[in-house]
């Protein structure tokens, strides 16, 4: 039986899709809540956002440059920029879902906003508890027609977010047709968001950073396995270049604690908290954790967060960090 591309997005989305190198796709109905072992069937479909067995997408925080329409958000010059990388599959970025704002109006991780810019912050935070959900599913719809999938929505409760806030974002995730929420978020405001990933009954994966000496922020092993404790729907966004250059092993933790990754964001920094650097220049094993995907046929999604500042445009740098993927998974 074939599956048009919308189609398929909606069964990876439902059941984290494991796709085989030939026009057959596996299927695997995978609970992280659960735990369990893979249940998997097979189903003939085309796997547009898989290479070589890996799914690769894109962080959407890659084409943060582009310009909007005035008032607008940023959806459509994010699709075209997917279309002209040839990317079918997204983590789409917050920010770009909502109207610009003023400077302060998001908040800072572990911080309030100060007064100067708390108007603005208000302004955001109405905006988005009581703009129609209807919103995002427009959204949804224009993906939806271009054949994209958003696998993820980056949604980044600090602490100037309120319960209706963290609320809020579950229910736009849900609207947008997202299969869990990505967070770069801190452990003092992940106890906040844990009774509403319960209510909501959806995962969220914790991104981090590389702050190492902070113990609120997500950074080392340690505060990934602190948050998993507090929810089963509690989950890792790994960053292998943020992870790297707080001088950790990616290959390691990615082999202990695969079933725990829901997808990784792939840049390539230094260590020794290094810079960020054109793929291939860092010390981020950008190839070998991609081989090592393709070898173990982990259902754990590759995606490219262009972030070292090229001299090309975002399009021209996510279309060379594309290529990077797809040699590395030759």
């Amino acid at each position: 039986m074939m599956y048009t591309r919308r189609e398929f997005g909606i069964l990876t989305l439902a059941g984290l899709v494991r796709p085989t190198t030939s026009a057959k796709a596996t299927v695997v109905r995978r609970s992280f809540s659960e735990g369990g072992s893979p249940d998997t069937t097979t189903m003939a479909a085309a796997a547009d956002a898989t290479v070589n067995g890996v799914r690769v997408g894109v962080q959407t925080y890659s084409f943060r440059d582009l310009p909007r329409p005035p008032g607008g958000d940023g959806i459509d010059p994010v699709i075209k920029a997917m279309t002209a990388c040839g990317l079918t599959e997204c983590e789409l970025f917050s920010p770009q879902a909502e109207p610009q704002f003023n400077a302060g109006a998001r908040g800072a991780r572990g911080s309030r906003p100060p007064a100067e810019t708390q108007q603005a912050r208000e302004d955001l935070r109405k905006w988005r508890v009581e703009t129609p959900l209807d919103h995002f599913g427009a959204i949804k719809k224009k993906f939806d027609a271009s054949g994209m999938t958003v696998y993820a929505y980056n949604y980044s409760p600090n602490a100037s977010f309120t319960d209706a806030e963290i609320d809020r974002g579950f229910e736009m995730a849900k609207a947008l047709g997202a299969g869990i929420i990505t967070a770069s978020t801190t452990l003092d405001v992940a106890k906040r968001i844990q009774p509403f990933a319960e209510k909501h009954r959806m995962v969220v994966a914790m991104h981090g950073h590389s702050k190492v000496d902070d113990p609120n922020e997500f950074a080392t092993p340690d505060s990934f396995a602190a948050a998993m404790k507090m929810s089963k729907y509690f989950k890792v966004n790994l960053d292998i270049g943020h992870f790297t250059a707080g001088n950790f092993d990616a290959i390691s933790y990615i082999r202990e604690h695969h079933a725990d990754i829901t997808n990784l964001h792939l840049k390539d920094r230094k260590k020794n908290q290094g810079d960020n650097t054109r793929w291939g220049e860092g010390d981020t094993p950008i190839r070998e954790v991609l081989q090592l995907l393709k070898k173990e046929r982990w259902p754990i999604r590759a995606y490219i967060e262009y972030e070292y500042g090229g001299p090309g445009t975002p399009i021209e740098e996510v279309t060379k960090c594309l290529d990077y993927v797809k040699k590395a998974l030759a």
